[in-house]
């Protein structure tokens, strides 16, 4: 094991057979072991090489859970016929993005289910007027499938950033958990037309969603090498009620953590967030991200009435250090394991400088 990690830490790049092994020695191993701790060693030495001992934060505005998909582990699937509907207006979105600057964001994250509203001409509107008021800022957008000349569109109007989770690179664990219009194919697409766009772009995956195996595992690894995306989120699966995973099992906060750190070593220079669904797992699993070697924090900027609402899994965090106006305790417990919140845009690094679209 500790070869393969000295491996991935040198940069070389691991079989398929290599990461399936990997991953199964890691099954059932502590945390605290030699082995684990070994792996987030070496994770926070790569991290720190590249971004020292900060922790971007990024202001997340959940703008809508109105959703046209239906896929079968979102809370806020179509079908759902339980959940309460809210889309946040264009000047309420630009309100959050004034509460949030006072407070210190330099990066702000539109996230939403596939909203119909939310056309090219709406969301151009709502970047043009953040980046005009705020030009010292990145806006960052998570609103799934669209197509190139959307992207193209959202990109020149300002927008630096875009956030889509590939879920699964395997075709077969793919239909398992979206309904059969939704293609793997097309979300790799997009993928790339975001990069096209020159987009900063992120992907991931859940870690421990129903039928999941560790060839699907070890499959997302490849395809994230290949893919070579500026940010990588991966998060452990958590049922909600009223979807058709309901009585699915929650995947494992250390396979997560043991996940963040084999991806930083992978991909050295990505900005890898210490998830929600991290933190709403284990009261500590915010902090374990960040010792793992993740190097960046979602606060929630969006109105109250929103973030109960935004349920995309059961339980989901939306209070406490969770909440942006909760700053104060976030950076509380970031500095006691060593690490500081910054004040930046904290774009991605590209060869030796920063990317500064």
């Amino acid at each position: 094991m500790y070869n393969t990690i000295d491996k991935l830490r040198d940069a070389q790049e691991l079989t398929r057979e290599e990461w399936i092994e990997l991953i199964e020695n890691f099954r059932g191993v502590s945390a605290d072991s030699a082995q684990a701790q070994y792996l987030f060693a070496q994770a926070r030495a790569v991290r720190e090489a590249h971004y020292g001992k900060k922790v971007f934060i990024r202001g997340l505005i959940e703008i809508s859970n109105i959703c046209k998909n239906d896929c079968y582990y979102c809370g806020i699937r179509a079908s759902n016929a339980k959940a309460s509907r809210y889309r946040l207006t264009p000047s309420e979105i630009l309100q959050c993005a004034d509460a949030g600057y006072k407070l210190g964001f330099r990066t702000f994250v539109m996230q939403g289910g596939e909203d119909p509203f939310f056309t090219d001409e709406v969301l151009v509107d709502i970047i043009k007027a953040i980046k005009t008021k705020y030009p010292d800022c990145a806006v960052t957008l998570s609103l799934g499938e669209r197509s190139k000349e959307s992207y193209l569109l959202l990109r020149n109007a300002g927008a630096d950033r875009y956030l889509l989770r590939h879920e699964t690179a395997s075709d077969n664990h793919y239909s398992k958990l979206h309904p059969e219009k939704m293609k793997l194919s097309t979300r790799k697409k997009c993928l790339l037309h975001l990069k096209e766009a020159g987009f900063q772009t992120g992907s991931g995956f859940m870690v421990g969603s129903p039928f999941q195996t560790t060839e699907n595992i070890a499959d997302d690894l490849i395809f994230l090498k290949e893919l070579e995306p500026a940010m990588v989120g991966i998060g452990p699966f958590i049922p909600h009620n009223d979807t058709p995973f309901a009585k699915y099992s929650a995947g494992s906060v250390e396979m997560t953590i043991y996940l963040v750190a084999l991806i930083r070593l992978m991909l050295p220079k990505a900005l890898i967030p210490s998830t929600t669904a991290l933190g709403t797992l284990d009261k500590n699993g915010r902090e374990k991200g960040i010792l793992a070697g993740a190097n960046v924090i979602m606060p929630n900027l969006s109105p109250e009435s929103a973030r109960q609402k935004y349920t995309l899994y059961n339980n989901k965090l939306h209070s406490g250090a969770e909440a942006a106006e909760q700053l104060k305790m976030l950076k509380e417990r970031i500095n006691k394991i060593g690490y500081e919140i910054t004040v930046e845009r904290g774009d991605y690094l590209c060869t030796n400088t920063i990317q500064n679209h």
